[in-house]
């Protein structure tokens, strides 16, 4: 199970209104009619607009370093470290742990990935990022 945040799930709406009705995906690809976005489709669209692959003028950005902003936000502002874990579908390197604990921290993963929406929302009307605070455990 996944939780979405309000935002993408009115970005979701919007997609669907532009969708291959002949496709079951949300990310087509553009090349196989019967297939889906490649996952190195991000990847280019950074390159494309200046921010990765070879040029380093704006930055070099690839989209690992996304989730790893994330983690690190999420966890100066307070979140469960496991929930983060959990949300970015690490497991548990602690194999002892791993065996007995199972848990999805679903209610958690919910209000964080709403806290996380929220804040990138913040961020692009002010213009600058400050940090982000646990409302609520």
């Amino acid at each position: 199970m996944c939780h979405f945040s309000k935002q993408v799930l009115a970005a979701f709406r919007e997609l669907e209104q532009h969708r291959n009705p002949n496709s079951p995906y949300v990310f087509p690809s553009f090349s196989n009619p019967h297939g889906y976005m490649s996952t190195a489709t991000p990847g280019k669209a950074l390159e494309r607009i200046g921010y990765g692959g070879k040029n380093k003028t704006n930055g070099h950005l690839v989209t690992h370093g996304f989730r790893a902003t994330a983690s690190t936000i999420l966890n100066e502002a307070g979140f469960n470290p496991d929930a983060i874990e959990r949300q970015l579908s690490h497991s548990e390197q602690n194999l002892v742990r791993a065996a007995y604990n199972r848990a999805e921290y679903l209610n958690e993963r919910k209000s964080m990935l709403q806290a996380w929406a929220d804040y990138l929302d913040e961020v692009h009307q002010r213009g600058e990022a400050k940090p982000l605070t646990l409302i609520s455990p």
